[in-house]
């Protein structure tokens, strides 16, 4: 056994399996990115909280619910983290691969708060 252990990776999933859970109201869509990014562009439906909030151990909002977390950023970095601190409060969550500019480049839509079209920053 190893003097030092390691959580194990997340689970992930594509963005394209990410939006159909949602889209099918299978999972929420937990965005943690920062304020600015989520501004410009993000999934419909999305619930924002950025990492540092999950970090420090902040209660997801209340309309996740029980349902699994599916943990979004930018590339995919933040998103793996947040999911690894999530399961480990016990959360059901997973990563999308890719972050939103796979999301974008998927031809999957991105609004902005007005429901315009929205860009991925």
């Amino acid at each position: 056994m190893p003097l030092f252990s390691r959580n194990p990776a997340p689970a992930e999933l594509t963005v394209t399996e990410a939006h159909q859970r949602v889209r099918t109201g299978q999972a929420v869509l937990l965005d943690v990115r920062e304020a600015d990014e989520y501004a410009a562009g993000h999934a419909p439906g999305a619930v924002w909280q950025t990492l540092a909030a999950v970090a420090a151990g902040a209660p997801l909002p209340d309309s996740v619910g029980d349902l699994p977390v599916l943990a979004v950023c930018r590339s995919g970095n933040r998103s793996r983290k947040a999911a690894e601190l999530l399961a480990a409060r016990g959360v059901h969550a997973l990563d999308v691969t890719g972050g939103m500019r796979a999301w974008s480049a998927a031809g999957l839509p991105v609004r902005t708060g007005t429901g315009h079209d929205g860009q991925v920053i």
